[in-house]
């Protein structure tokens, strides 16, 4: 059974309250009709209700069971963006501006649904900035206890040599911070295995990743890679980790009896973290399209609720999937 026929088979169980605050968007209303269609969760959508069901129309798409929510008519508003206001009273933010913030950017509106336990998780980002999704969920629902770093992963789904490298590996961070510190780095490896446990049922093996293995190499970007491995000793982590370590000492359990023969991880990782934001773009991407492996994400993590962003280049069934995924994860984000 493939990743997603198991996530679409939870998401259907869980029901949950899913915000799509792009409703200016066709690929949004077509994914809304197909969430219903497939009952996958119940969205709430977000845009002009006489113009979506004009489009859905246009579409021959029914929008039974999709809530829509025109901000300049909601009763809660105001109220949202009074407590927006409070939240970023530090930083100078008014009432007028935290509405005005909200009626320009719906997604900041749809983070605070999901504060106030309205909803269950956001999806966005077919129109707007990546950088605007993680805004809204950084300033509105913030980040998990003792977690400060919002990162991402992309779940790979191999579909060749899966006797060797398993069915499914986590790629982090792939889409948020270009250049990320030692801390950084190591609250990306601790949310990845709680993604890995909440989403897959699957216990990490996480590797830190550098062009090194245990000393092959000096430089000052593996010193950052093996200083978030002291960080992850220090805190105590449960989970099974190793830093320094090149990707085939990682993952070929030949080359890691070779290179690190006393390493717990080094042979069979099954969470990559890549020490910055151009490798792991680049080595999912690769994955992706040579290997035929299907890329599922950038999931957003770290968050105390989940919001997740979509690439403005998506489908219909892009944002379905998302949804779906985002489901599920809503259901350990508490």
């Amino acid at each position: 059974m493939s990743l997603l026929v198991q996530i679409r088979e939870k998401a259907r169980k869980l029901q949950k309250t899913i915000v799509l605050p792009e409703g200016q968007d066709q690929r949004i209303i077509e994914a809304a009709a197909e969430i219903v269609k497939q009952g996958l969760a119940k969205p709430v959508v977000i845009g002009d209700a006489a113009r979506i069901k004009r489009v859905a129309g246009d579409l021959g798409l029914s929008m039974d069971g999709v809530e829509i929510l025109e901000l300049e008519k909601t009763e809660n508003l105001d109220e949202y963006a009074t407590e927006f206001a409070k939240l970023r009273a530090k930083k100078g933010m008014t009432f007028e501006e935290a509405k005005k913030t909200m009626l320009d950017a719906p997604v900041f509106y749809a983070a605070m649904m999901v504060r106030k336990g309205i909803a269950d998780g956001v999806v966005s980002g077919a129109a707007a900035p990546t950088a605007q999704v993680i805004r809204a969920g950084l300033q509105i629902i913030g980040t998990k206890p003792g977690i400060k770093t919002v990162s991402s992963v992309f779940v790979m789904e191999l579909t060749e040599r899966q006797d060797t490298y398993g069915e499914i590996l986590l790629f982090g961070d792939c889409s948020v911070i270009p250049e990320p510190t030692s801390v950084q780095l190591a609250d990306t490896c601790e949310s990845a295995v709680e993604t890995a446990k909440s989403l897959l049922g699957m216990d990490g093996k996480v590797a830190l990743l550098s062009f090194s293995t245990k000393g092959s190499a000096s430089h000052p970007s593996i010193d950052v890679v093996k200083e978030a491995g002291n960080i992850l000793r220090e805190r105590k982590v449960t989970f099974a980790f190793d830093d320094e370590l090149q990707a085939d000492a990682a993952l070929v359990k030949s080359v890691a009896e070779k290179k690190c023969p006393n390493s717990k991880v080094a042979g069979h990782a099954n969470i990559l973290i890549f020490p910055n934001l151009a490798a792991g773009n680049i080595s999912y991407k690769l994955v992706q399209r040579l290997a035929g492996a299907n890329a599922y994400g950038p999931l957003l993590q770290g968050l105390a609720h989940p919001i997740n962003d979509l690439s403005r280049g998506c489908s219909a069934p892009d944002i379905v999937d998302t949804v779906a995924l985002t489901a599920v994860q809503s259901t350990t984000n508490k």
